[in-house]
Formats: structure tokens, C-alpha cells, sequence
């Protein structure tokens, strides 16, 4: 019913009076690689202590650090081990951060505050930062206080970094510089002749009882399927070689409780709300993989597991849509390359969780900054669910991306950054559709991404808005 009231209420805004009957093919997709299995889960073990990923991390992550404390400090700077350390001696030291946070969630904390009710319960914070905040640098044996010259609030735990300085009377490692390991190598995009468009969209947020996201919805769904527009608004469309859904497909209220939280009598004939909101998501992935290649990721209101890296949506929820080998059920973080340009996304879990624990605001700043210091999600597992990896850490970036996006932000924002080693990087923050109404349209030629706003195209509005997709 919804794709139909919606398409009848899209047809009447959009469809000319005298519709031809033109037919523009789809523009293809040269070369796909996906290459996400770094982030799929074979063996699944729990029985592991967390603290080998930061062992691995440090393993993995230290030559990338020696190699650029030496670049930036000279040749002949000394790198030494915790250990190794004497006072008042000018040396550089290789760690992983550990943030000392008064504010800080804690279980023990929340289980004190429900056996003793007498203390007022924290409030909810957006931001966990204090003033008072410490930064500790931890290597294989040994940890060591920082001071001096080093932003306490815009670090994280988890940072592996080189920091240069010296030890004081006061057993604290006087800070006198720090680098990151930067941007990792990146390959060549290969030119391309035509316009070529990667959709991002991201929070469609089914099952949340909104009518105006619906209509969004169906409207993104016509116009890339080429159902609605005139003739250069489909020709347009037709240039559209993907799309990427960047999680949290099903809206929050899709997680209701109640039927694990009552009795199994008074939940025996009802149904949860994410049912229905599944079903309405697989006719809306029927009617888009039949047209064009669509990748799904999933996000953190989405039916799998919640720990990073969350593994692609069960195929047998989807009947209708995994007819089409169109459809692709992808990890969350999922990088690919599509015809020679490398996309590296995630629904947005890790920069949403780097906003709370740093003073940075700006989600483009977090996604250059992750960029920085060659890590995807460092807060992983400190404050964000994570599997205890113990041989590689797969959050390191192994090759840089040319585009690389996260989902579900509080509005659009894209810029290009560049690398020590010209690298160019587009950066993406896609908006949450449910609540902007807006998507982001990538072009492969030239890496260039602009929004496309659905938001005024409500009951009352009786103009055509530009939909971004001009010929």
C-alpha cells in the first residue's frame, strides 16, 4: 500500500502532461571488485581477552609511525621503548593512548546508582569530555602520563601515535611534538570519459510511522529507477551505475523491548515491529535491484549483530529482492572498487562514538582525522562494541580510498583533503534520509559529490523542485 499511495501522490508532482516514451539504458558498471572480506567473520569466538587488538594494533601500525616520526623529526631521531626511557633524555616513543575520562560511562557506576537510589542518576550526556581528562601512552610493557603540548580533548583511546620529548622528575613524559601515521598509499584513478554517479543513502528509518520519509523514499526510488521526470531527468538517472544504502535501513522504533522485557502470554499474538518494516524494505530493494546494482549495509537499528564489523542482513528476510543478482548484501564498514575509483564507508557508528569521547564537532573533521591516524574506528573496543580480533586488526587502513563516506550524520557535508603523498580523498558525510530528506550523488568523473534534497515535496507544494540530477 505504501508503494503505491506514494507513487500515485510522486506521479501527480512529477510526471509531465505529455509523458514520451523514450528509453535510456543504464549506464554499466566497467569494473566492480568488493572488498570487504577483511571485515566478514569466519570463526566467531568470544573467549578471547580484548586487549590482543591493541597489541595487534600497535604491531601492525608501529613502522607505519617510525617511518613518519622519521620523515617529520629527521633521520636521526631516536625511537625507544618505554622501557628504554631516561630522564631528561630527548627521545621519540611509539603507544596507544589510553584516555583517562572522569565522565566516562561505567557499568560499575550504573550498578551503584540502582543499589543505592539515593544518588542522583548521571543525566545523558552528547559529549563526555572534562577538563580534567589525562592521556596515558601504553606500549607492550610499560605506560607513562603525558604533559605539554598535546590536545588532551581532541584525542581518543585506541590512537596509536608518536609523540617526541623527554621525560621529567616527575616520572610524566613531557610532550614536545606528535604525528600520525597519516595517509596510507593510494593507487591512481584511472580517467574516465563519461559522467558515471554512485548513489549514497543513508537512514531510511522503516517502521518509524513517518508519511513525508515514505514519500521521500518512493520518490528516490522512482526517480533512480526512471519512473518519474521528463526525458533529461531519466536520461540523467540512466547515469546512476549504483547504489549504496549505508545503514540503519529500519527506524529506532523498529527496537522496541517490550516483547522480551513481558510475559510470553501477553506477547503471544503480536507482531514486532520490525516485520513490517523489513517487508516494506525489501519492496523497496525489489523495485531498485531490478533497475540498478544496489549494495546494502547494515547499520545499528538493523536486525544482525550490533559489534563492529557487522555482517551483511540475512538474505532470507529479502524473498522478493535477492531474486535479482543485482542485490548485494554487504559488511559494515564495506569498501570497493567500482570502475577503478575505491569507496570506503561504515553507517557511522565509529565517528558518531569519536564525537562523544572528543572536543571535535564537525563529522567531516572525524572522518579526515580517522583518515590521520590510519584507523577506521580507534575507540573500538573501549567504547564501541567490537569482535576481540587477535591476529590482524582489519580497521587499519591497508590503502587509502578516493571516497570514503559515513552514514546517518546530522546534514550533508563533503570536501577533498590531501595526503603527504598527494593522495586526494573525497570525504562524505551522508545525511540521515529520514530526517533531511536527502541523498548524495558521487560523480566518478572528476570525484565530485553534491546533495539531492527531497524535502520539498510535500502534500502542499505544487512546484517541481531541481532534483541535482540536470542533465
Amino acid at each position: 500500500m505504501f508503494s503505491e499511495q506514494a507513487a500515485q501522490r510522486a506521479h501527480t508532482l512529477l510526471s509531465p502532461p505529455s509523458a514520451s516514451n523514450a528509453t535510456f539504458a543504464r549506464v554499466p558498471v566497467a569494473t566492480y571488485t568488493n572488498s570487504s572480506q577483511p571485515f566478514r567473520l569466519g570463526e566467531r569466538s568470544f573467549n578471547r581477552q580484548y586487549a590482543h587488538i591493541y597489541a595487534t594494533r600497535l604491531i601492525q601500525m608501529r613502522p607505519f609511525l617510525v617511518s613518519r616520526a622519521q620523515q617529520h623529526w629527521g633521520s636521526q631521531v631516536e625511537v625507544k621503548k618505554l622501557c628504554e626511557l631516561q630522564p631528561g633524555e630527548q627521545c621519540c616513543v611509539v603507544g596507544t593512548l589510553f584516555k583517562a575520562m572522569p565522565l566516562q560511562p561505567s557499568i560499575l557506576r550504573e550498578i551503584s546508582e540502582e543499589v543505592m537510589p539515593f544518588h542522583n542518576p548521571e543525566p545523558p550526556r552528547s559529549k563526555y569530555i572534562h577538563p580534567d581528562d589525562e592521556l596515558v601512552l601504553e606500549d607492550e610493557l610499560q605506560r607513562i602520563k603525558l604533559k605539554g603540548t598535546i590536545d588532551v580533548s581532541k584525542l581518543v583511546t585506541g590512537t596509536v601515535l608518536a609523540v617526541f620529548g623527554s621525560v621529567k622528575d616527575d616520572g610524566k613524559f613531557q610532550v614536545e611534538d606528535h604525528c600520525f601515521a597519516d595517509l596510507a598509499p593510494q593507487n591512481p584513478v584511472p580517467p574516465l570519459d563519461t559522467d558515471r554517479f554512485v548513489l549514497l543513502v543513508s537512514g531510511l528509518g522503516l517502521g518509524g510511522g513517518g508519511g513525508e520519509s515514505l514519500l521521500g523514499t518512493q520518490l528516490l526510488v522512482d526517480v533512480v529507477t526512471g519512473q518519474l521526470g521528463d526525458e533529461g531527468e531519466q536520461c540523467s538517472a540512466a547515469h546512476v551505475s549504483r547504489v549504496i544504502l549505508a545503514g540503519n535501513l529500519l527506524s529506532h522504533n523498529t527496537q522496541s523491548r517490550d516483547s522480551i522485557n513481558k510475559a510470553k502470554y501477553l506477547t503471544k499474538k503480536t507482531q514486532a515491529a520490525s516485520v513490517e518494516a523489513v517487508k516494506m524494505l525489501d519492496e523497496i530493494l525489489l523495485q531498485l535491484s531490478a533497475s540498478v546494482p544496489v549494495d546494502v549495509m547494515p547499520g545499528e537499528f538493523d536486525p544482525t549483530n550490533y559489534t563492529l564489523p557487522q555482517q551483511p542482513l540475512h538474505p532470507c528476510m529479502f524473498p522478493l529482492a535477492t531474486a535479482y543478482a543485482t542485490l548485494q548484501l554487504v559488511t559494515n564498514p564495506y569498501q570497493a572498487t567500482i570502475d577503478g575509483v575505491r569507496f570506503l564507508g561504515t553507517s557511522g557508528q565509529n565517528v558518531s562514538d569519536i564525537f562523544r569521547y572528543s572536543s571535535m564537532e564537525d563529522h567531516l573533521e572525524i572522518l579526515e582525522w580517522t583518515l590521520r591516524v590510519r584507523h577506521i574506528s580507534p575507540t573500538a573496543p573501549d567504547t564501541l562494541g567490537c569482535y576481540p580480533f587477535y591476529k590482524t586488526d582489519p580497521f587499519i587502513f591497508a590503502e587509502c580510498p578516493h571516497v570514503y563516506f559515513c552514514g546517518n550524520t546530522p546534514s550533508f557535508g563533503s570536501k577533498v583533503i590531501r595526503g603527504p603523498e598527494d593522495q586526494a580523498v573525497l570525504l562524505v558525510a551522508v545525511p540521515d534520509f529520514s530526517s533531511t530528506q536527502t541523498a548524495c550523488l558521487v560523480n566518478l568523473r572528476g570525484l565530485t559529490c553534491q546533495p539531492i534534497s527531497f524535502a520539498g515535496f510535500g502534500a502542499e507544494q505544487d512546484d517541481l523542485e531541481d532534483l541535482g540530477l540536470g542533465p
